[in-house]
């Protein structure tokens, strides 16, 4: 059995993929490497997978499937991990040798005290191309450091800071006892990822290194404004499949439920500011049904997101209204470093 299972969904991916698996294989025998190729047609991503596996059978392992999508692809690395921790690195980012040395030290040792942490919490760098500043997500104010924590000792999260998908690592029985399942063919499941398995994770460990490294960058990046307005169905489906989930509103722990209704408080607000950045009727009918759904679905929820800062800003009236929350989301934008 590995250590740490690294799921990497790629797809038409070879002019970056070599950076991302080289940067994982510094740890060695310990880790298990799963490259999964989701239908590849248009380079050389499926025989750059096969390579790897050739060259290092005892860490590397090629998958081939048809297309999917990088939720199919992330189940599928799931499915063929063997780790006690699992995590996924996508095929354009990579990460720090001397941050990924101490994660490997950091879960060896949870697992010689026989210590079941469900999710280990790390910082991740935005690698911003062009960017004279490279912005890094830490969680310093969030959560206590070098300690085994649950949700009662979490502290507090500041506006804009959220648990990615880039800073988790979770225990691989945790996240298949939960019965996680990314839907096929969509982008931005990385938010479920994060989300779904919230209410299972009871021991949690922060350690306070850059590990992650996640490029922005590429015109055809899924995290590109213009892209992402293209696929606002896509944000919207995502959006609605989180509010499903749970009834947020009735989570016994206090500081479990806030967060999550934070997460979804900033999944309401980026559709609502791509549906008006889109400036088309039919976007702006989306967002107007998008609050209508949540207002049927979970009133409580939807007064609690509605009037607060957010909501009311993503709904304040006319065109003045929509030019003040697109001013306030451009200076954001600059703050956090993000598209």
């Amino acid at each position: 059995m590995k250590l740490l299972s690294v799921a990497i969904p790629c797809y038409n991916s070879e002019s970056y993929m070599r950076h991302c698996i080289e940067s994982l294989l510094v740890g060695g025998e310990e880790v298990e490497i799963i490259i999964v190729d989701d239908g590849s047609t248009k380079d050389r991503t499926p025989e750059i997978a096969d390579e790897y596996a050739r060259k290092y059978p005892t860490i590397c392992k090629a998958v081939h499937q048809e297309n999917g999508g990088h939720g199919e692809a992330v189940n599928t690395g799931l499915k063929n991990s063997t780790g006690i921790f699992f995590k996924v690195v996508d095929s354009d980012d990579w990460v720090n040798e001397e941050a990924y040395k101490k994660v490997l030290e950091t879960l060896r040792r949870f697992v010689y005290r026989g210590e079941n942490v469900d999710m280990l919490v790390t910082n991740f760098v935005y690698e911003k191309q062009g960017a004279k500043r490279k912005k890094v997500m830490s969680y310093h104010t969030a959560f206590p450091k070098d300690q085994i924590f649950g949700w009662k000792d979490v502290k507090f999260f500041m506006k804009g800071q959220y648990i990615l998908m880039h800073s988790v690592i979770y225990r691989l029985e945790m996240l298949i006892s939960c019965g996680l399942e990314l839907p096929k063919h969509t982008f931005y499941v990385d938010n479920i990822f994060v989300y779904q398995p919230l209410p299972h994770v009871k021991r949690m460990y922060y350690l306070d290194v850059n590990f992650y490294r996640y490029f922005i960058g590429r015109e055809d990046q899924s995290v590109n404004e213009q892209v992402m307005i293209g696929r606002i169905d896509q944000q919207l489906l995502v959006t609605k499949l989180m509010l499903g989930y749970y009834d947020v509103m009735k989570i016994g722990n206090r500081k479990l439920r806030h967060y999550m209704i934070q997460y979804l408080e900033i999944m309401m607000t980026i559709s609502s500011v791509l549906a008006i950045k889109s400036g088309t009727p039919e976007n702006l009918e989306k967002k107007k049904e998008l609050w209508q759904y949540l207002k049927k679905q979970n009133f409580p929820l939807y007064l609690k997101l509605r009037t607060g800062f957010l909501g009311q800003g993503c709904n304040l009236p006319g065109k003045g209204g929509r030019k003040l929350l697109l001013a306030g989301y451009k200076i954001t934008q600059k703050f956090y470093g993000f598209n």
